[in-house]
């Protein structure tokens, strides 16, 4: 567990890390419509246990998570102490793991909220 944290350590936080959460979520909320929408005009109804949707839901789940948990570990590096006026490189770094997290944050509820419908749901009327 150390040696992966401290490789996760290593890794940079850029804006494309940034966009991963949000991504997944939109990408698992689109998964969900087309899922309902081919279940209920095949089948009529959504499926006793919809393996298929809790299979992408728990991708979705493990890709926003892991990318919290990556900046997570960089908002926690040691810098500079506040305030933080100088705008040095592990500043903006901080800045945007502190955003990803929020965002990861965001989106795992994002994804809790958009799976919600096919567990108290049974009928597509």
């Amino acid at each position: 567990m150390k040696r992966l944290r401290d490789r996760i350590a290593g890794l940079r936080v850029t804006l494309w890390t940034l966009i991963v959460p949000p991504s997944m979520w939109a990408a698992h909320f689109l998964f969900s419509y087309l899922w309902a929408a081919l279940n209920c005009a095949k089948v009529g109804e959504f499926a006793t246990f919809p393996t298929l949707f809790a299979i992408g839901t728990a991708v979705a789940l493990v890709v926003i998570v892991a990318a919290g948990w990556v900046a997570h570990v960089q908002a926690n590096r040691k810098g500079d102490t506040p305030p933080h006026d100088s705008g040095t490189e592990i500043d903006r770094l901080r800045f945007l793991a502190t955003a990803t997290v929020l965002l990861a944050a965001l989106s795992f509820i994002g994804v809790v909220f958009t799976a919600m419908p096919v567990i108290f749901l049974t009928d597509c009327r």
